[in-house]
């Protein structure tokens, strides 16, 4: 089952031709997808510790969307008490994503909140995802890879064990490491060591940088020292033409974000989508690739974030460099990255002949 085989003919406006288009999801948080009625199962069996109130609160996004992280942390600190929990959030958001045209995704966890304050094993917890995605790829088609992630605001001892683990247990669907949580404080540079060991056991590795206005200097540090394949953010590359032209050079992706919330908070309601530094990145010749972050907790589904990118100075035909960009960026094997090139632009091609002509942005839902 899958929309890549959807045969109907006729038009399409432009929210079903997006949700059709064939994607990849690079940049999402397994503890930011978790389905509201999960949050309140999860919570009921463990004692109602957070109340329905607040979880109505976390699912409920304002012109200024606060308390992500606060979300993130409860998970940890109070729901997720056995792997089982782990596997039901991973299989819930992979069928989420595939509903909305997702093929392949690349997802994060943090290992170090689930070790240290849940008290499940590493090998336990990763286990549970893994079971979770060859479940979900048995049932809908879809193609998951967990990477684990940096937690920036704990030691940079932790994350030399959380690479440590990872090579004790080391499996095919695990291909690199992240970074994320707060950048405030807590520059690059400081994580130098478990990047080191992950390149030398030959992961992938990308890193969140950029992302909560911090400068430019800390997207430098992630490609120059921690070496990654790809950059998460990185919004404030921008800030720095000698950078930002180095970046255009080497082809090199950013998972960006439309609705991050650093920027939804910032600027005005009136002029976010003029100034939000997207659409900077996507003028001056970027790669960029979007995705949803922490999709329920966002309330935006693949098929919103690639909809606003178009909001953002995106036209119809740039989605096809997001799509192709994806597959680029993505740690998957080279022989099926080239069948999916090719298949996936054909696919483009003959939605793009179906769209209705002078569809309205204005009429879109995310």
């Amino acid at each position: 089952m899958t929309p890549f085989q959807e045969t109907s003919a006729g038009t399409l406006s432009l929210e079903q031709f997006v949700r059709a288009l064939p994607k990849a999801e690079l940049h999402c948080h397994l503890f930011g997808a978790v389905r509201r009625q999960t949050f309140i199962d999860l919570s009921e069996k463990a004692g109602n510790p957070v109340s329905r109130e607040e979880i109505d609160a976390f699912y409920t996004r304002g012109e200024k969307p606060v308390g992500v992280l606060r979300v993130l942390r409860a998970l940890d600190a109070e729901l997720i008490r056995e792997p089982a929990d782990l596997y039901r959030i991973a299989y819930e958001y992979l069928q989420d994503a595939h509903g909305h045209g997702v093929a392949y995704s690349e997802f994060f966890w943090n290992p170090t909140g689930t070790v240290r304050v849940s008290g499940i094993a590493y090998g336990d917890a990763q286990d549970a995802i893994v079971a979770a995605i060859a479940a979900a790829g048995r049932d809908f088609g879809i193609i998951g890879r967990l990477i684990p992630s940096i937690d920036r605001e704990a030691s940079p001892d932790e994350a030399v064990a959380m690479v440590r683990w990872m090579c004790a247990r080391r499996v095919p669907e695990v291909p690199g490491i992240g970074m994320d949580y707060r950048e405030n404080d807590r520059p690059p540079e400081l994580f130098e060591e478990a990047y080191r060991l992950a390149r030398e056991a030959g992961f992938k590795a990308t890193a969140h940088a950029g992302e909560f206005g911090m400068p430019w200097n800390n997207v430098a540090t992630a490609i120059d020292l921690l070496r990654v394949d790809r950059v998460d953010h990185g919004y404030t590359v921008i800030d720095n033409p000698a950078l930002l032209q180095r970046c255009i050079g080497r082809g090199l992706v950013f998972t960006v974000v439309p609705t991050n919330s650093y920027y939804l908070r910032t600027l005005p309601a009136e002029r976010w989508a003029q100034d939000h530094p997207i659409r900077r990145m996507l003028a001056a010749g970027l790669r960029l690739h979007p995705n949803t972050d922490d999709p329920t907790l966002h309330l935006v589904t693949p098929t919103g974030a690639w909809l606003m990118m178009l909001h953002l100075g995106a036209g119809i035909d740039d989605l096809r460099g997001f799509m192709l960009n994806g597959l680029d960026a993505a740690w998957m094997d080279d022989a099926l990255r080239q069948r999916w090139r090719s298949e996936w632009s054909a696919r483009f091609d003959a939605l793009r002949m179906r769209l209705a002509p002078g569809d309205s942005l204005e009429r879109v839902s995310t």
